[in-house]
């Protein structure tokens, strides 16, 4: 299998990262219980022991309690810090007495978050910090400025961006004095858009795609560690009720079970696979909290599925032969 870019900023970093927009108890404002601590070691234990060593935050996940809670499992076992991988997001701010829900890059907000996350998470640094959506608004200078600070300081080791196309990313690589190590989209065998674009490219079919022709290119040529959030389609093809399911969705359900026998691994893994499969490297995020669905799902990077069975997958979740 192809290396993983991050692994030039992150050595050994695992292929698969452990999406933690789980944890917490759910968004609400319920308080933190004994029961959500004790999910939250388990899907750290469960997590190891697939070899997954990267963990995904972000300020807003649970409104807040996701890296509370995962704070909170540090605290009594500190050991397990030097042993995993931080990542965390911020820039998405919630409807207040201030305004609508809205997207912040101002220096002052990212400090704020930064010092908020490394409160709940109990830790001095974060690995990585990700700007969470785009803000329209962002000053490039201004980021570049609160980013240095915050690596000088020792707070943020590595910077990233999630749900960016090339030009956003070029834009704000032009300003930083350091490399941007990741870019997060939505991709997913049911989310293929981001294959559909180079497929479409010159074709009038391709002209309602939601992404920017060169952004998967522009990643790759920059070394910049394409992270898929959505990996799983929420169980679509892996056990989810298909009653209200279009045929295609049937259609690949069946395809991925059937693939998962051949290979001998789970319909999880055919899944995952399919995204590692890509010669982008691409690191797939699992938000599962399931014990039985993160060992189905770490047995992916066993598995290289062929060109043919590849395609089969794409075309099979489109539902519709290629042009």
């Amino acid at each position: 299998m192809l290396h993983t870019p991050l692994a030039k900023h992150l050595p050994h970093v695992s292929k698969l990262v452990f999406g933690c927009m789980g944890l917490g108890g759910g968004w609400n404002k319920d308080a933190i219980t004994s029961a959500h601590l004790k999910q939250t070691h388990e899907c750290i234990d469960n997590a190891f022991e697939g070899g997954i060593n990267f963990f995904d935050h972000a300020d807003i996940y649970t409104f807040g309690k996701a890296e509370q809670v995962f704070g909170k499992a540090l605290s009594e076992r500190p050991e397990l810090r030097e042993k995993m991988y931080i990542q965390s997001k911020c820039g998405i701010r919630f409807e207040d007495e201030q305004g609508p829900k809205r997207y912040d890059f101002s220096a002052k907000w990212i400090e704020e978050s930064v010092e908020g996350s490394l409160k709940r998470l109990n830790t001095d640094y974060l690995d990585v910090l990700m700007l969470h959506r785009p803000d329209p608004l962002m000053e490039v200078d201004e980021i570049a400025q609160i980013f240095s600070c915050l690596q000088e300081s020792g707070k943020v080791r590595n910077f990233a961006v999630s749900n960016m196309q090339q030009h956003q990313m070029n834009f704000l690589q032009h300003a930083l004095d350091m490399p941007i190590v990741a870019n997060q989209i939505e991709a997913s065998l049911q989310k293929h858009q981001f294959v559909d674009e180079g497929v479409y490219a010159g074709s009038a079919d391709g002209k309602d795609l939601n992404f920017t022709p060169g952004s998967v290119e522009y990643c790759r040529h920059f070394d910049i560690q394409i992270q898929s959030w959505g990996s799983l389609c929420q169980g679509l093809y892996t056990g989810s009720d298909l009653s209200n399911a279009s045929q295609a969705d049937i259609n690949t359900s069946i395809l991925v079970n059937k693939l998962a026998a051949l290979y001998e691994t789970s319909p999880e893994a055919i899944v995952l696979a399919w995204l590692l499969r890509h010669p982008a490297s691409i690191q797939p995020i699992i938000g599962t909290t399931n014990a039985k669905r993160i060992a189905a799902s770490c047995d992916a990077v066993n598995v290289e599925l062929s060109r043919e069975h590849w395609y089969a997958l794409y075309v099979s979740a489109k539902g519709h032969e290629l042009p």
